[in-house]
Order: C-alpha cells, then sequence, then structure tokens
C-alpha cells in the first residue's frame, strides 16, 4: 500500500450505502429501459433474467436480507433480557410502555390525518379510467381478542423460530424480570447476558461491511423489473403519497423531538442516515432492526433499557408509513369510483387504521390488509386496492423508512423523559 492510499481516509459506511443506493437505482432503470426499449423481440430478457437479474442481483440481495434477518432475533432477545434485567425499578418498564405506546398512537393518527387532507385537497383519483376487471382479495385479519391472545407464547422456542416479535418481546421481559428477582444467580447470568449482547453488536458491524453491495443488488433488482413506468400510470397518487411521507418524516418527527425532548432534529436525521437507508433498499422494518437499534444506543445515546424495549416494539406496531398510504389510497378510491366520504367516514377512517396499527401487527401483507379493513369500514369497494399494487412496492421502501425513523424518534423522546439519554452522545460527531 502506498503513502497517498494510506493518507486516503475511507469512505464512511453510511457514504458507502448512499452511493450502492444510487448506483443500483441508475443501473436497474438502466436495465429496464433496455429490456423495454431497445430489446422489442426479447433476444436479451433471458440473458438479463438469468445471469444478473434472478440470479446474481437476486443472490446477493437475498444473502444480505438473510444475515440482517439472522440478527433479529437474537439481537432482541439479548438486548431486551438485558434491559429488563437491569431495570432497578420495574414499574419504569410500565412507565416507558406506556409513553412508547401512547406516542406510536399519536403519531399514527396524525399521520392518517395529514394524508387524508392531502388526499381531499389535491385528490388524486378525479377522472381516472377504472379497468372494468379489477380483483383482489385480501387476508382475514385476526380479531382483537385472537391478537391479544397471540401477543403471549406458548412456546418461546417456536415463536423465536418463526420471528414472532410481540411474543419475543413479552418472553424476555419475563425472562429479564425473573432474573432481576433472582439474587446472585440473576446477577452471574446476566453478565453472560451482557457479553452476549456485545458480541451480537460486533456481528452487526461485521455483517454491515456488505451492505453496500447488497444495497447496490436489490435496487438494482427492484428497479429492473419495476422501471418508472408505473408512477407515470398513477403519478397523481405516486405524488401525493410520497409528499405527505416526506412531510411526516421531515417535519412532523424532527417537530415532535424538538417540542418533547428539546434535542436537535438536525443532528437526529443526520446520525439516522444508515438506518433509513437500510430501510429503503429493505422495505422491512424488522430487517432494518438491528441497525437502527445498534444507532438508537451507539449513536443517539439512548440507553439500552429503553431502546431494546422501543425499537423493537416500534417494527412490530409503529405504521406511520403504512397510515399513510392508507389514507390517501381510500380518499382515492372513492374519487375514482366517483364516492363521496363524509365527516363521520373519514373519522371513521383515523380510528381503524390507527388502531390496526396494533390489531394486525405482524401479519404478512400487512399494509393491504389494514386497507382491506379501512375501505370496508367505509363502505368502498375492496377491489379498489388493485389500482395502486402497481406502485405500492416502490412506495413501500419509503414507508418503510419513515417508520424507522418513527421509531427512533420516538425512542429519543421517552428515554429523554426518563433521564436514559445521554445527551453528549447525541451531539457528539
Amino acid at each position: 500500500m502506498t503513502e497517498i492510499e494510506e493518507a486516503r481516509p475511507r469512505r464512511s459506511l453510511t457514504s458507502r450505502i448512499v452511493i450502492g443506493m444510487a448506483a443500483g437505482l441508475i443501473l436497474g432503470v438502466g436495465l429496464n429501459m433496455l429490456r423495454h426499449g431497445l430489446d422489442p423481440e426479447g433476444l436479451l430478457e433471458r440473458g438479463l433474467h438469468g445471469f444478473l437479474i434472478d440470479g446474481l442481483f437476486y443472490v446477493v440481495g437475498a444473502v444480505f436480507m438473510a444475515s440482517l434477518k439472522l440478527l433479529v432475533v437474537p439481537l432482541v432477545f439479548v438486548s431486551l433480557v438485558c434491559g429488563a434485567a437491569s431495570l432497578d425499578d420495574i414499574s419504569r418498564l410500565g412507565r416507558i410502555g406506556g409513553k412508547t405506546l401512547a406516542l406510536y398512537l399519536a403519531t399514527t393518527a396524525i399521520a392518517i390525518s395529514v394524508a387524508l387532507s392531502a388526499a381531499a385537497l389535491f385528490r388524486p383519483g378525479d377522472g381516472l379510467d377504472l379497468p372494468t376487471n379489477l380483483e383482489f382479495a385480501p387476508r382475514a385479519a385476526p380479531g382483537w381478542a385472537e391478537t391479544v391472545v397471540n401477543i403471549f407464547p406458548s412456546n418461546p422456542v417456536q415463536a423465536m423460530a418463526e420471528g414472532n416479535m410481540l411474543q419475543i418481546i413479552v418472553f424476555a421481559l419475563l425472562f429479564g424480570f425473573a432474573m432481576s428477582l433472582s439474587g446472585d444467580p440473576g446477577r452471574r447470568l446476566l453478565a453472560v447476558f451482557e457479553d452476549l449482547n456485545k458480541v451480537v453488536l460486533r456481528l452487526v458491524t461485521v455483517l454491515m461491511e456488505i451492505a453496500p453491495y447488497g444495497v447496490f443488488c436489490l435496487l438494482a433488482r427492484i428497479f429492473a423489473d419495476q422501471g418508472l413506468g408505473a408512477i407515470a400510470q398513477l403519478a397523481s397518487y405516486f405524488s401525493v403519497v410520497l409528499a405527505v411521507l416526506l412531510f411526516h418524516g421531515l417535519v412532523v418527527y424532527p417537530m415532535l423531538l424538538r417540542i418533547f425532548s428539546g434535542l436537535d432534529p438536525r443532528v437526529f436525521l443526520r446520525k439516522m442516515r444508515a438506518p433509513i437507508s437500510f430501510a429503503f433498499s429493505t422495505a422491512s422494518s424488522n430487517a432494518t432492526l438491528p441497525v437502527t437499534l445498534e444507532t438508537a444506543e451507539e449513536r443517539l445515546g439512548v440507553d439500552n433499557r429503553v431502546a431494546s424495549f422501543t425499537i423493537p416494539l416500534g417494527a412490530t406496531i409503529n405504521m406511520d408509513g403504512t397510515a399513510i398510504m392508507q389514507g390517501v389510497a381510500t380518499v382515492f378510491i372513492a374519487q375514482a369510483y366517483g364516492l363521496d366520504l363524509g365527516p363521520a367516514q373519514y373519522l371513521g377512517v383515523v380510528l381503524t387504521a390507527t388502531l390496526a396499527s396494533i390489531g394486525t401487527a405482524g401479519v404478512p401483507g400487512v399494509g393491504l390488509i389494514m386497507l382491506a379493513l379501512v375501505l370496508r369500514q367505509a363502505n368502498l369497494p375492496v377491489e379498489g386496492i388493485a389500482l395502486i399494487i402497481g406502485v405500492d412496492r416502490l412506495l413501500d421502501m419509503v414507508r418503510t423508512a419513515v417508520n424507522i425513523t418513527g421509531d427512533a424518534a420516538v425512542t429519543c423522546i421517552v428515554a429523554r423523559s426518563e433521564g436514559q439519554l445521554d445527551a453528549e452522545a447525541f451531539q457528539a460527531p
């Protein structure tokens, strides 16, 4: 290695991720244009899909996603056990839980209200020429009684194998409480878990080194398949949803952070660049959870006893981005069918979407299931969901980035109110 190479500083992980995102997006759009514009006979289709898109890009992207998901269960369980076992006042967890749940529900209600207002103002569904063969059959969402029962695990090993976050959280809290009440055996076991937590966090750091390549392949594959054509067909709907998502992530969260914690939103957003990039690339709050948790503890200065509870809970039930999509989509579908929504229906949409963010947690395809619930409550045709499926995958990436930003913002607010946030670490570059 030459002296020049030694002196040249290495780019930060966030910079490399952003470069990977940009390169993947540009290459993906280029490949999509090549397939549909310069290759009308499909001569390159088999080669591109067989080797590049469904071959190399798929393999690297899938390995990257698997490596992230590999960390979720051990990181959440070990970190939450450490946090619960080290609480000197168990009643504090009740306060933390109450504040966290109240803030998550409040931000979701704000999100859906802003989305409904924006959609009613800009009317993205006016003049839409509806196809006549719309079909969409959403999965049934569980009832409230089943949802409550399913929070408590009957088999913790099965819950971990299935990645059921709420059940893992409950078991980890119970296990941590038992350790805190067990005297010397509990303290000895806590020392083991604290060592395990450091090892798992180190594993997060190691696996992050492949992140720029994984992000590049994920985005290249998505945009090679989707392109930008789907956006053009639903440009008004896409623009309204995107604008409300950006407003919620860049205005509402920073404003709440400033009002309730006094922290600098600019520092917060700057330090959240890596988790936001991961969330955008993976479109999965759970897959991004290791990065979000590490950022909250290591860069934002949040104590493990708070972050280990609020971040996993937020990844499971905090769905502000999805609520925004539901609000705009509900009004969009009503306008597309030429139907008017009254004040009672608007209020019903707000309440249903806010409560459904908890009620349908952990169900596959949760966004569309929740939207089906909202449409039924508003007496709108569920088949209208088929109108927006084409661009939903692209918007899902932005929704996820908004969701994890909300998780971290609420975590900082709760930690600050409990005196569990290191202000110096938060301000440190």
